[in-house]
């Protein structure tokens, strides 16, 4: 499953402003964005992995990612911060 990674995570975040902080500070191990987020969104997020070598994780729905996450709405992406 994509999402055991992030279900078991001691420290996540959850939301692009606050994955894009995480992965600046070098703090974020893997990386889950939404296939049908907006490109504008993810995309500063995806080029700073690529450029970190952090691994991305591309999940289905913004809806199934806010639920791995234990929120109700959706959400665009996501990090592990502590496993």
């Amino acid at each position: 499953m994509a999402y055991e990674r992030l279900l078991s995570a001691r420290k996540k975040t959850v939301g692009a402003k606050q994955t894009l902080k995480a992965i600046e500070r070098g703090q974020a191990k893997v990386v889950y964005t939404a296939q049908n987020a907006d490109r504008h969104v993810v995309e500063p997020i995806l080029q700073m992995c690529i450029s970190r070598g952090i691994q991305v994780i591309q999940v289905d729905s913004m809806q199934e990612l806010g639920r791995a996450c234990g929120i109700e709405v959706g959400c665009s992406s996501a990090a592990v911060i502590e496993e």
